[in-house]
């Protein structure tokens, strides 16, 4: 079995392999099986609106017409640029990018894609 380090549930260092086929976290008691923790990367994973992994730099294009406060409007075709997948979602959102025109905002990852 390959060396699980990091518990899905709190997300601390502090695992241990009980012998068996479960690991158990002393910080906050979870078990989990070495499945259980590649099904919790796999799940961490941003993915865009066609469903290909977000990375950190990327330049995407947005899918439809987003309404902000007010009168703005960022148009279906608008380029983001400089996506940052956030570690911790903001309001639900799982991105931080620039487009031209807006600025710096939020924005969900089923509204960009490659």
């Amino acid at each position: 079995m390959s060396e699980v380090t990091i518990c899905p549930q709190c997300n601390e260092g502090n695992v241990f392999f009980d012998g068996s086929s479960l690991y158990t976290c002393p910080d906050c008691w979870f078990q989990f099986t070495e499945a259980d923790q590649a099904a919790a990367i796999e799940a961490a994973i941003v993915r865009d609106a066609n469903g290909h992994p977000i990375e950190d730099g990327s330049n995407l294009t947005v899918t439809q017409d987003i309404k902000l406060d007010g009168s703005k409007v960022i148009k279906r075709g608008s380029k983001a640029k400089n996506i940052r997948v956030l570690n911790e979602p903001v309001d639900g959102h799982e991105l931080e990018c620039t487009i031209d025109g807006v600025g710096r905002i939020y924005i969900l990852a089923k509204y960009v894609k490659r």
